[in-house]
């Protein structure tokens, strides 16, 4: 005999049916099927074909295409020029601070492209000058809506009939303006509440011609700024274009959602809500997506008042974006305050999924190498899997890096030296990894910027977290929840596996004895260390 329907009461407890392929809302407004979303059917296709052409628009030509690399180089040029005039002899924090502003001033001039590169270092801190960060910021809201006859002009285009016949209604003033695209309030005539993100007119044209110019322009900034100094500029381009020709076809941003979405669930991470994106309206410049609300995630106070955990949401976003990346092998690429909101249930919304993590087994492995080592100390696992990302030639000699780096020596703590012995510290270990080839892969990059974002999270949500307690407790439901895959991944041993957070508190330059440290305490030693710096003239 056949079972009885299931009531409607008991499938609304249940949820929606797609919970079970993705970490949505409960409140559906449409339901993901992906056999059933035709813009699916390229998105291999486009990935691939993304990755093929991108060796051939960053090749070094002796003089780019096109007249825009007159703009270019006349906008930076005045910039660059400017400051070496009037502001290089200020005193260094001045001088940087100068060069940082005409910098940003001149990427808002420049369009597009130059403005996602600076809201990509404005959610760097720790990565990029403390100044860069603070003036690039102004990038993430600065920037200049298209007119809704453009945005109009798009989405019929894409969608190839006229707005009204698909939206009830549209707002003209968007929610958000970003450098590629710009996000609009709307409903559809079926009655759900969606968002649409629209792609600005001629940004994937610009981006083209802004990328061949950077590739031509970088070899000449090697040592002359001093951003550049510390970096590989060229390898800086690769890295900005693998990350910005993705984000051109939202049809790879939708599968992302999908993807992200689908390995929180397979995590059994609850933690997180992706939109859904639309079955139908998303295509190459328009993606139609639901709409979800909640707290800003600087609005800590509205929070508390609503009684949401704080400390419950930073640690959803360390495990979840750990798991994601350590054990799923995609993560979201790009964590910052206007990427994601908190709910009034305490789940953390995740949105803008242009930038995504992607790892194949061997990167994902050298991933969890890499965490293994930092949590056991082990310097030489810890190096072998910077090598096998990618973050060192495969030849390395990887004893000598030890050794010229004295990685086994005694921990620096770096509020006992003076300014011009940290800096000349700083500048020693800079020119030996550029000396053995270091560079940053992309998948790297976004992993540890998106640390950098969850290190600020922590200061404004849970600022006396026992850092060391709290590190060892994430460890410990690693082991715990993902143990017997994740030691049979690395080929290690788990009756061999223990703590050792000396080389954790080494990084953060306290003393191995050291029991307890607060992020509150953390920033104090920071501020320490930079208003030293500061007196001197030299940060």
């Amino acid at each position: 005999m056949a079972a009885p329907p299931a009531s409607t009461t008991d499938q609304a407890a249940a949820g929606p049916a797609d919970l079970a392929i993705g970490s949505f809302s409960d409140d559906a407004p449409w339901l993901v099927d992906p056999e059933a979303m035709p813009w699916r059917e390229a998105v291999d296709q486009i990935r691939w074909l993304t990755r093929r052409d991108l060796p051939e628009l960053i090749r070094p030509r002796r003089f780019p295409r096109g007249r825009r690399v007159f703009t270019v180089v006349r906008r930076l040029g005045t910039a660059v020029g400017m400051w070496a005039w009037k502001g290089r002899g200020r005193g260094r924090a001045v001088s940087r601070a100068d060069l940082s502003r005409r910098l940003r001033v001149a990427a808002e001039h420049l369009g597009p492209t130059y403005i996602k590169l600076g809201q990509i270092i404005s959610s760097g801190e720790g990565l990029f000058p403390e100044e860069l960060v603070e003036e690039f910021k102004k990038c993430r809201d600065q920037v200049p809506a298209e007119p809704f006859s453009a945005v109009r002009a798009t989405v019929e285009s894409e969608l190839g009939c006229a707005l009204e016949d698909v939206f009830a209604s549209f707002e003209r003033t968007p929610l958000a303006a970003a450098s590629i695209a710009q996000v609009h309030a709307a409903t559809l005539r079926t009655g759900e509440p969606v968002v649409v993100k629209v792609q600005r007119t001629t940004v994937a044209e610009l981006v083209e011609q802004d990328l061949e110019v950077m590739a031509w322009l970088a070899p000449f900034l090697v040592g002359r700024l001093p951003f550049a100094a510390l970096a590989n500029p060229p390898a800086l381009v690769e890295l900005f274009a693998e990350t910005i020709t993705e984000e051109l076809d939202f049809r790879l941003e939708a599968q992302n959602m999908l993807d992200v979405a689908r390995s929180f669930v397979e995590l059994g991470q609850r933690g997180y809500i992706i939109p859904r994106p639309h079955p139908t309206l998303v295509t190459r410049r328009v993606l139609v997506m639901e709409r979800l609300d909640g707290f800003n995630f600087d609005d800590v106070a509205a929070m508390k008042d609503a009684g949401v955990d704080t400390h419950a949401v930073v640690r959803t976003g360390m495990i979840g974006f750990m798991e994601g990346a350590l054990i799923e092998g995609v993560f979201h690429g790009d964590l910052h305050g206007g990427n994601l909101f908190v709910m009034a249930d305490g789940k953390v919304a995740l949105l803008d999924f242009g930038i995504t993590g992607r790892m194949d087994d061997l990167k994902r492995r050298a991933f969890l190498r890499l965490m293994l080592g930092a949590t056991t100390n082990d310097v030489r696992v810890q190096l072998a899997a910077l090598r096998d990302l990618g973050a060192l030639p495969m030849d390395t000699d990887l004893e000598a890096v030890i050794a010229d780096l004295d990685l086994e020596g005694p921990a620096i703590d770096p509020t006992q030296l003076t300014p011009e012995e940290m800096i000349h510290e700083i500048q020693r270990v800079v020119k030996l990894l550029l000396g053995y080839g270091t560079r940053m892969p992309k998948e790297l990059m976004l992993y540890v910027k998106n640390l950098v974002f969850l290190d600020g999270a922590i200061a404004r949500l849970a600022p006396d977290l026992d850092l060391f307690a709290e590190i060892a407790d994430i460890t410990m439901y690693f082991a715990q929840t993902h143990g017997e895959r994740l030691f049979a991944d690395v080929g290690v041993d788990p009756t061999s596996f223990e703590i050792d957070l000396s080389g954790v508190k080494s990084s953060f330059g306290v003393d191995p004895t050291t029991e307890r440290l607060t992020y509150r305490e953390l920033r104090e030693r920071r501020d320490l260390i930079r208003s030293r710096f500061e007196k001197r003239g030299i940060a």
